[in-house]
């Protein structure tokens, strides 16, 4: 569903991505970890097409998003969804006007199913009889509710997500990553997760990739990247203390507890129902 080919980016003098290749499969959720600054976020922009390479390609369902223009590009960037690290809410609109802006914008949709659409999505991520408040009045992890809601609401088949709980407390955090969870298992997008937060991430995704200096350097199941004994990996994922090696074992089990009882989202079932 999502392919990166040969991709290779620079801002400024600074090299970012020093010739990425990544594939996400279709229904898959893919966690992207490594250092601050490293061009994480900035490969998502490279997804959706908000930055261009200078050399590499990027395929959304087998079309190349990196070189579109015009009708064809606004078609491709139609199937993605972009949570952004703030939410990116309008101050100014109510929760109901934000989740229901892209559908006004986008569609030709009547107002009576956008008010059906929206408040369905609302209750989903837990914000129901919430439509009438504005941003300002909502926790910083009610905001990154909404803005999810706001993503949902045009059902796209492709969700990307930077750094959905930076900012939050560990609890908050943690609900915001079930959230995603569910809301995946619910709607079967195929999505990249930008995320820190080890080894919560581990357990809400399918895959992992390490970017490092511009380059994949390690890519696998949760549990192939917490059994990894790459140096690079090995050091991110105890963040340099030994003392948390110690810890790595109980995680490990639990992982592997997660690989077998892991099911098919729900959207697979019904499909294979039919």
């Amino acid at each position: 569903m999502i392919e990166v080919i040969d991709l290779h980016s620079t801002l400024g003098r600074q090299k970012v991505l020093d010739g990425v290749s990544l594939t996400v499969e279709k229904g898959e959720v893919l966690a992207l970890i490594g250092k601050s600054g490293v061009g994480k976020s900035v490969l998502l922009k490279h997804v959706v097409a908000l930055m261009k390479g200078e050399r590499g390609r990027v395929l959304i369902g087998g079309e190349e998003i990196s070189t579109a223009k015009g009708r064809k590009l606004e078609r491709l960037r139609s199937r993605i969804g972009f949570l952004f690290q703030g939410g990116a809410l309008f101050d100014s609109l109510t929760l109901f006007d934000n989740v229901a802006f892209p559908l006004r914008e986008k569609t030709k949709m009547e107002e009576k199913e956008i008010r059906e659409r929206v408040l369905y999505e609302l209750e989903q991520v837990g914000l129901k009889d919430m439509e009438h408040k504005y941003p300002a009045e909502l926790s910083g992890g009610m905001r990154k509710r909404a803005a999810l809601a706001r993503c949902m609401v045009t059902t796209p088949e492709i969700m990307l997500f930077d750094e959905p709980t930076t900012g939050l407390d560990p609890i908050t955090a943690h609900s915001i990553n079930e959230l995603i969870k569910r809301t995946h298992d619910r709607a079967c997008f195929t999505g990249i997760v930008v995320s820190h937060e080890i080894p919560d991430i581990f357990f809400l995704v399918d895959k992992v990739a390490m970017l490092h200096e511009g380059r994949i350097v390690a890519h696998g199941t949760p549990l192939d990247i917490m059994k990894s004994q790459h140096p690079i990996v090995r050091q991110f994922i105890t963040g340099g203390r030994k003392e948390m090696e110690e810890m790595l074992e109980p995680i490990i089990k639990k992982l592997q507890e997660e690989s077998r009882n892991k099911g098919k989202c729900a959207q697979e079932r019904e499909n294979e129902k039919v």
